[in-house]
């Protein structure tokens, strides 16, 4: 009996490091066709990294859109900024502890003079930051999110 548990165990636990370790590691020009849209959908493309503070602290916000909208026209995206040689044994230990759902990549981009101000003129490089669009127009914040602001800035691309 104990050998099978072990046995079962060893396998879930293999699936689970399988599906976590599908998370893509980009470059910001496999990113940028990402951060536009012909759609009447609504992205919401958050960048954080599991060492800052305020990124983790309005996680929960970002899985709850992503939960709370799943039947809609609303797509959550949440870009990693850790470093590349991280991901196994900090970024995908802290999604599973975290629980995040949220579609997730990496972003493995050194030139951020180059990028970030493609991502918003205004952006100073800050995280957390995000970018929530539709086809019609474009919000850029650079600042940590409650549900309640997060909920109003998603309802009003939807309008």
């Amino acid at each position: 009996m104990g050998k099978k548990i072990f046995i079962l165990a060893a396998v879930f636990f293999t699936i689970t490091a399988l599906a976590f370790s599908q998370i893509p590691v980009v470059d910001f020009d496999e990113l940028q066709p990402r951060l536009i849209t012909g759609s009447d959908s609504v992205y919401v493309v958050n960048f954080w990294a599991t060492w800052c503070v305020p990124c983790v602290k309005e996680l929960p916000e970002f899985e709850k859109i992503n939960e709370i909208y799943s039947d809609q026209k609303v797509g959550v995206l949440l870009v990693s900024l850790d470093n590349a040689r991280h991901i196994e044994s900090r970024v995908l230990p802290f999604i599973e502890q975290h629980g995040l759902k949220s579609e997730i990549i990496l972003l493995d981009d050194p030139q951020s003079n180059r990028w970030i101000p493609l991502v918003d003129e205004s952006w100073t490089g800050s995280i957390p930051a995000t970018v929530i669009f539709n086809k019609n127009s474009r919000s850029f914040y650079e600042k940590v999110f409650t549900y309640e602001e997060l909920e109003d800035a998603v309802k009003l691309k939807m309008n």
